[in-house]
């Protein structure tokens, strides 16, 4: 087979996309361009090789750095051709800082790796207490992230007591102060719940809570658990080991606290529904006591004679009553049978008779008239209809019937002979030829 120019760099390209898909890689950016277009151009290269890069607009305005020239970077990327050059290039998709992009890596795999060990089960998940009397506060003793909570339960519930864990949230000390701090708390077992928590920061900031050690030590924590680790839009490690995540360390302390005001509504709610409960008892005992009364007055003996007497009435009411009644139908019976009587009496069936007759009698001559318009029409109708297939009719057209001796009609010449005589009939009359 024999490829053109165009066909071998389509061929090309489409093994390189169907055969790496999409890779990640780290290298150096030399030769940034970044065009009216919007697009970036540049070139990634390590040592020994070097190769061209393109990150296309709607790409790169999600990019979290801007690329420079020098600086090393993490990239994902597809491997492609660019077919007018013949230049094999990687389209880029996403871009980071090579530091922060070997975190983020490290951090999605431990992730995925307890997610499998069902360490961020929903089944392991604990409820907070209904009623805290005493928090646990792993933190920085000076950061910001406890004044935070500090100053919310004061507002909300200071009653609630607050003991404090302290450890470094930020660097290489803080990963064994975090993890010694944990199993003091564990040990001691003396609080209701343990926030684990501090301000927000970039992922590297953030790192300790993401130690694979501290998170498996704080799925064994014996009582509840809040991860308030930095901002809403960061997440650790820590984040989905406890067992309530709190966006901020302030939220976290009134996830752990009753407001005191919405307490004393609460208080005045219930005593409102108490009163209510109580007016409500109060009518219920007066309506029962008035049915009761009811019921006394009505079993009475004086009730009961007048209940009697009343019903006495009804009785003789409905007697006569039902007599009327009885009386009125009887009437209408008799009615009934007069006008039956009247109905079939001989005279006036002789007078309906009479009646019928005199009215046959008036009928009959129209009737007879009727029918003899009716039969001369008819008999013109036929009339008219034989002589339209008489054969008379058809003589008075110029035709004619010829006749044999014998006197059969003739309707082929072969039928006669030379010699023999034939009768004609026309419309006026008859003539006797002979075939010669």
């Amino acid at each position: 087979m024999v490829y053109s120019v165009s066909q071998l760099n389509i061929e090309i390209r489409q093994l390189l996309e169907q055969g790496f898909g999409q890779i990640s890689l780290v290298g150096e950016i030399s030769n940034f361009a970044a065009p009216g277009s919007g697009h970036w151009y540049f070139t990634l290269k390590d040592e020994r090789a070097q190769v061209r890069c393109a990150m296309f607009r709607n790409a790169n305005q999600r990019a979290k750095v801007r690329p420079q020239n020098g600086m090393q970077v993490l990239v994902r990327a597809k491997v492609t051709v660019y077919e007018p050059r013949g230049d094999y290039q990687l389209i880029i998709e996403q871009v980071e800082d090579a530091g922060q992009g070997l975190l983020q890596q490290r951090y999605e795999q431990l992730k995925e790796k307890l997610s499998a060990e069902g360490l961020f089960a929903a089944e392991r998940k604990r409820a907070l207490p209904e009623h805290i009397h005493k928090v646990g506060v792993l933190t920085s003793p000076t950061g910001a992230a406890v004044k935070d909570i500090l100053a919310v339960m004061k507002r909300r519930d200071p009653s609630v007591e607050v003991i404090i864990y302290p450890s470094a949230v930020q660097g290489e000390a803080a990963v064994p102060q975090l993890q010694s701090m944990l199993k003091t708390a564990f040990e001691r077992n003396e609080v209701d719940v343990l926030i684990v928590s501090r301000g927000g920061g970039s992922l590297e900031d953030l790192w300790c809570f993401n130690d694979e050690n501290f998170a498996r030590l704080l799925a064994t924590a014996p009582m509840p658990t809040i991860s308030a680790v930095g901002h809403e839009i960061d997440f650790t490690i820590a984040d989905f080991i406890a067992d309530v995540r709190a966006p901020t360390p302030s939220a976290a302390a009134e996830l752990v606290t009753r407001d005191q005001q919405q307490q004393r509504q609460k208080a005045q709610a219930l005593q409102q529904r108490l009163a209510l409960a109580e007016q409500r008892f109060l009518q219920r005992l007066k309506q029962r006591w008035q049915f009761l009364q009811t019921r006394l007055q009505q079993q009475h003996p004086q009730r009961q004679l007048q209940q009697q007497s009343q019903l006495a009435d009804e009785l003789q009411a409905r007697a006569y009553r039902a007599i009327q009644n009885r009386l009125a139908r009887q009437q209408q019976q008799v009615s009934y049978l007069q006008g039956r009587l009247q109905a079939v009496h001989p005279q006036k069936g002789l007078q309906r008779l009479q009646e019928k007759l005199s009215h046959q009698q008036q009928r009959l001559p129209l009737v007879m008239q009727r029918l003899l318009k009716e039969n001369r029409a008819r008999q013109q109708q036929l009339m008219q209809s034989l002589n339209i297939v008489s054969p008379l009719n058809t003589l008075e057209r110029g035709y004619a019937i010829v006749r044999t001796e014998n006197g059969e009609v003739v309707r082929s010449e072969k039928q006669v002979a030379v010699g023999d005589s034939i009768e004609v009939r026309l419309a006026d009359g008859n003539i006797t030829a002979k075939r010669q």
